[in-house]
């Protein structure tokens, strides 16, 4: 969780990423060796006459392409959380696709999560946005404590 120090204007911001464990070049080298090693054993198999083998190493690859795929499309997923001006706007990257909340940081209610699983919970106004998915539970727990001292006040 990166948080921005207070500027003269108040401004506040907080942003929550996915932690990912390979770059994207250490994904597409680990996706080429495996579709590498899937062929050569498919391929040593059909010249041994177990031609059939082949046909299971092509679902393989294509079953790790779209599993590479999916991880690639969700790897800069997150939430930003930005304080300005007296508003409250939260920004939800999932898959590519952004939605921008803009909540009243009067009405705002902050729930903190009762489970181990539990997301943050902000409303105001009717409108909810659960942030901080990824977070574990004591970070998400501290961020809803940092969130509740900087904006209700």
């Amino acid at each position: 969780m990166k948080r921005d120090w207070p500027t003269e204007n108040g401004r506040r911001e907080w942003v929550v990423q996915r932690n990912c464990s390979l770059t994207p070049r250490q994904t597409v080298l680990v996706w080429a060796a495996l579709l590498v090693l899937s062929l050569a054993v498919g391929l040593f198999f059909t010249w041994q006459g177990a031609w059939y083998v082949l046909v299971f190493s092509v679902l393989e690859m294509a079953a790790i392409t779209a599993a590479f795929v999916i991880y690639s499309r969700h790897a800069t997923d997150c939430d930003r959380i930005v304080y300005e001006d007296g508003l409250l706007c939260v920004e939800k990257v999932r898959g590519g696709r952004t939605q921008l909340t803009q909540l009243d940081p009067y009405w705002l209610r902050i729930v903190s999560p009762r489970r181990r699983r539990d997301p943050i919970r902000l409303e105001a106004r009717g409108v909810t946005v659960d942030v901080g998915l990824w977070l574990p539970d004591e970070r998400r727990r501290a961020l809803a404590r940092e969130l509740r001292k900087e904006l209700i006040r």
